[in-house]
């Protein structure tokens, strides 16, 4: 029998990992064509244009890259802090491989009861991710180490939210933050910085979470409704977006940053090894857990 910890953490972690990808990636509707690796040059500095075309450029070109090696942090208020590393490919979908570890908040004090050293592999794949909790879970569960959680299961728990979360997992590219400054009407070039030695152009500009959400997803208008009441309930109304560019047109750092009632949204991403080779395999049947067959096993326990 599964401990109530077991379904909690199970939950709790579903969140993390979606978000965590939704962070490093970003939903987008754009397609691309398989090149622009960080060998190729589309011509030019972006720091020699305007920053609208120097965006479409950059837009285009990060998108056509297709793969890319990413570390990044989040944070979302008191809830949780994160640190996470690996590669994602978003060539057909968003695939990958990222060590997620909870650094603080109430997702950390739930994965430390289940024992283990607080970092967990999460493998995305065309139809959802599996995330590995470790031996300490699998000691619980029939040596079911991993959790497996389907787009369509989430979609449907998280309502509203759930759906825009699942067309930006299915549909993701580092791009978003580029596409997101450009339809906020509101980017400004801030200057030339150093990220990790490398040189590159800063953009920043601030965006209605609401109104870019509407205008990048495929929600209905009741779909949106609600979206538009849990934003409202979580305090989210706008995003402060920046980013960094390189002399190749490809995006290196990307933050937001925004205020929530638990707190402030706080997340940074680099990017580096563009056109990286980015391999998943699927976790071993025997060893994974349907996550809706936890939830499912919590509700009898509940009624």
């Amino acid at each position: 029998m599964l401990t109530n910890t077991v379904r909690r953490v199970g939950l709790s972690v579903a969140v993390v990992a979606a978000l965590t990808s939704v962070a490093a990636c970003g939903g987008s509707d754009d397609g691309g064509s398989k090149g622009g690796s960080k060998k190729e040059s589309a011509g030019g500095s972006v720091a020699k244009v305007d920053p609208i075309a120097a965006l479409v450029a950059v837009q285009k070109k990060t998108g056509q890259a297709q793969s890319a090696r990413i570390d990044s942090t989040m944070t979302m208020g008191s809830t949780m802090s994160t640190k996470q590393s690996g590669v994602i490919d978003w060539s057909d979908g968003i695939t990958g491989t990222l060590k997620i570890t909870p650094t603080a908040g109430a997702m950390a004090d739930s994965v430390k009861k289940l024992g283990g050293n607080g970092t967990m592999e999460a493998r995305y794949l065309k139809d959802g991710y599996a995330v590995d909790m470790g031996e300490a879970m699998s000691q619980q569960t029939g040596g079911k180490r991993w959790i497996s959680y389907s787009y369509d299961d989430l979609a449907k728990l998280a309502g509203a939210s759930g759906a825009v979360m699942k067309d930006q997992m299915q549909n993701s590219t580092p791009e978003q933050g580029v596409k997101s400054l450009l339809a906020s009407g509101d980017v400004k070039k801030v200057g030339q910085e150093d990220v990790r030695g490398v040189s590159a152009t800063h953009y920043s500009g601030t965006v209605d979470v609401a109104d870019l959400t509407a205008k990048s997803s495929n929600l209905d208008a009741d779909e949106l409704a609600a979206l538009k009441k849990q934003l409202a309930d979580g305090g989210i109304t706008t995003e402060t977006i920046d980013i960094w560019v390189d002399e190749n047109d490809l995006l290196v750092k990307k933050t937001e940053r925004g205020d929530m009632k638990t707190g402030e949204l706080n997340s940074t991403v680099y990017y580096s090894d563009y056109g990286t080779k980015v391999s998943v395999e699927r976790p071993p049947a025997d060893q994974t857990v349907d996550f809706a067959e936890l939830m499912e096993q919590q509700q009898g326990t509940s009624s």
